[in-house]
């Protein structure tokens, strides 16, 4: 296939912390460096940018971490070959509901003041009573159908016995409007990436019930996104736009840029003025989960660099496609190693981080939720010193393939939803422990 070279590159971002590195590389000139001319381009909502990307009105686009293997398979839209072979970041999603739903699940519940981990199965109980009561069902709001988000609040839902398919509404909302909409009262709660829920704390609608940090310790959340036969054409445009990333992501990382970071990201071309505290808070590792607390330290909230943050690890789009499976987002006969090798493209990040001396993972798969605190991957050009890995529930994600739940349509209890690791003795050959 004849390829050509672009310098100019259309990227579509939404309004969210997490796109953080897009901005960075263009207004800190790292897409500059490496010849790139670039325009970022704001859309209101995810299917926008999935379909702008596939139409090829963009080149590229910050994308949810299932969103590219959902367009490969065809899921909800026409069938177009997508892949990443860039993550823009670990974390920062939370569920929020709203000061209403709160006030009654504490006065029902007043020991979940102290002991927010018992947010779920306090929230069974209410729905429970509700249903007894002949209430209307709550409804709660993710970003897009096939988002990280939207498995993220069945995964946490369903370790609660709450079926999110029939105890409550599912339905979406683009992320700028959650807060209004939870203030309106016209939902009860949504999951949505920061600063939306730290900006419904600090306006008094919402209280956060736990983060996606707590769910699954640094989990990649978004992506860079492309049409494959568009990287096929313009392979040079690609890796100069993941060296670019790559850098901005590095940059981010260390403390003393990260009010900087705050400072860019609230310009009224990205996410804007009204929302600076609540970035703030986020990316200082800070968060709120009620006025009436104190901010808690959660230093890991956000992570754009450490810990091979931007590496495409196919592990994980095993577990986001085996739970895709699971609700019946995607065909149940989906071979899902083969879609996760198609999609995450870690032949393509080794290829950049090279380029620049970095160092990267030899692997494509690494076992996941095994790690309480740091340790590192030996299984890499240079060592690479990785964070922690936990599932809440303590599930674990095979480093080859994933195994399919036992009942993918129900909401089984934690043991039967661990996703089977088949040598769990083998692990010191991916990485060792580390002190701390």
């Amino acid at each position: 296939m004849q390829t050509t070279t672009l310098t100019a590159m259309r990227i579509g971002f939404i309004a969210l912390t997490d796109c953080a590195p897009l901005i960075v590389a263009k207004e800190k000139g790292f897409f500059e460096r490496h010849g790139l001319d670039v325009t970022l381009q704001r859309e209101p909502s995810w299917a926008n940018l999935r379909d702008k990307v596939a139409l090829g009105a963009l080149d590229a686009a910050h994308m949810l971490a299932p969103m590219p293997l959902a367009a490969t398979l065809g899921a909800g839209g026409w069938k177009q070959q997508q892949i990443t072979s860039f993550a823009l970041n670990l974390n920062g999603n939370a569920v929020t509901i709203s000061t209403r739903l709160w006030n009654r699940l504490a006065d029902a519940e007043p020991a979940l003041v102290q002991d927010r981990h018992e947010a779920g199965n306090a929230l069974r109980r209410l729905i429970a009573a509700d249903r007894k009561a002949g209430r209307p069902q709550l409804t709660f709001a993710t970003v897009f159908n096939y988002s990280s988000h939207q498995i993220q609040l069945r995964y946490w839902l369903a370790s609660a016995g709450i079926d999110p398919d029939r105890d409550v509404q599912l339905v979406i909302v683009p992320p700028p409007q959650m807060t209004d909409r939870l203030a309106l009262g016209e939902i009860d709660g949504f999951c949505v990436g920061d600063p939306w829920n730290s900006l419904a704390v600090l306006r008094g609608v919402g209280r956060i019930l736990i983060t996606g940090y707590e769910i699954w310790n640094n989990r990649i959340e978004k992506v860079i996104g492309t049409n494959r036969d568009w990287v096929e054409r313009n392979p040079l445009t690609h890796k100069q736009m993941l060296m670019a990333l790559l850098e901005a992501a590095a940059w981010l990382d260390r403390p003393e840029n990260r009010l900087e970071g705050v400072e860019i990201m609230a310009k009224p071309d990205y996410i804007g003025p009204e929302a600076v505290e609540a970035i703030r808070l986020g990316m200082l590792g800070m968060l709120r989960y009620g006025l009436d607390v104190s901010p808690e330290q959660i230093p890991d909230f956000f992570v754009f660099g450490r810990y091979s943050a931007n590496f495409p690890w196919r592990s994980q789009a095993d577990w986001y496609l085996t739970e895709m499976r699971r609700w019946k987002l995607i065909d149940p006969a989906t071979d899902i190693a083969a879609v996760a090798d198609c999609v995450y493209r870690t032949d393509l990040y080794r290829e950049a981080a090279a380029a620049l001396g970095k160092p990267f993972p030899l692997i494509d798969r690494k076992p996941e939720g095994l790690h309480a605190g740091p340790w590192t991957l030996a299984q890499a050009s240079a060592p690479i010193p990785m964070g922690a890995d936990l599932f809440f529930d303590g599930s674990y994600v095979s480093s080859a393939r994933p195994v399919a739940h036992a009942d993918v349509s129900t909401a089984a209890a934690p043991t039967d939803r661990t996703i089977a690791w088949e040598d769990v003795a083998g692990r010191d050959a991916v990485g060792s422990k580390s002190s701390g």
